[in-house]
């Protein structure tokens, strides 16, 4: 049967896939950065899952304010890189995995979460910069990925409760998949940031490293945050954190096993205008 490896927490700064494609990384100012994912990029190749279930938020490319589904899972062969205004990054085309995604919507469905099935989309920077900072630049991504995109731009968005809820039910949903599957969980977006406003450029590293603390510590307890605190203390864009819940939701502990492994933790701030956090959590049998 298939079963969560671990999962993975990232920010999705469009800005950093734009050092990577442009060769910037080694700049003093992006060096900082990408050295706390040097880590990972190894860490990684050492675990290699055989599908990746990335969690993220579209940023207008495949959905509009016209169609704005709250919870989206890909469910095509392929996904093509989104040109997002300058032409889409030059990084591979998505490869999806149609039978398990088809499963985890079935079993999703039935555990009565409402699932937007997507047969066709292009996926943005949200998707393929954490590709980018986990893998680095392949020819090709080493693994499969179902894209699940939440909406988190137009109010009303979903509540922390009800992501650590859908991720309880993707984890049930592997689990009950009849292929021997290691697949991690992706939680991205975030962490501070706010991009207009009187407060544009917030960054809030006390509220962040908070948060981490209590990612791991206390999900239930987090995913009673209301919205306000984190527009509030995070900033507007600060609420896509609430998609790290999803994946926080999908590990063992909560389903009576093991506290997972911190296998990796970091924070860096700025990245163009936004906090930077990371986080490994490993599985424990």
């Amino acid at each position: 049967m298939a079963r969560i490896q671990a999962s993975v927490y990232t920010s999705h700064v469009p800005a950093i896939g734009a050092a990577l494609d442009l060769g910037k990384n080694g700049e003093a100012y992006w060096q900082p950065l990408f050295a706390g994912y040097e880590f990972s990029k190894k860490w990684i190749k050492e675990n290699p899952p055989d599908v990746v279930f990335l969690v993220y938020n579209d940023h207008a490319t495949a959905f509009s304010l016209d169609f704005i589904p709250t919870f989206a899972i890909g469910t095509a062969a392929e996904f093509h890189v989104a040109d997002e205004g300058w032409g889409p990054r030059p990084v591979p085309t998505v490869k999806g995995h149609p039978e398990l995604a088809s499963h985890i919507a079935q079993s999703v469905i039935q555990q009565d979460f409402d699932l937007t099935i997507v047969n066709k989309m292009d996926v943005d920077h949200g998707l393929t910069v954490p590709l980018s900072l986990m893998y680095g630049q392949p020819e090709a991504w080493p693994a499969p990925v179902i894209p699940f995109a939440v909406n988190v731009v137009q109010y009303p968005v979903p509540s922390g409760q009800r992501c650590l809820n859908l991720g309880k039910a993707i984890r049930k949903a592997v689990e009950s998949f009849d292929q021997d599957l290691k697949v991690q969980i992706w939680g991205t977006g975030g962490m501070s940031h706010q991009l207009q406003g009187p407060r544009a450029g917030l960054i809030n590293k006390e509220w962040d490293k908070a948060f981490l603390d209590q990612m791991i510590a206390d999900p239930e307890g987090l995913a009673k945050k209301p919205h306000i605190d984190y527009v509030r203390e995070a900033g507007s864009e600060g609420i896509e954190l609430v998609m790290w819940l999803i994946a926080r939701g999908a590990m063992g502990d909560l389903a009576g096993k093991s506290a997972p492994r911190v296998a990796h933790r970091f924070y860096h701030v700025p990245a163009s205008n936004t906090a930077v956090g990371h986080l490994i959590l490993e599985e424990q049998q």
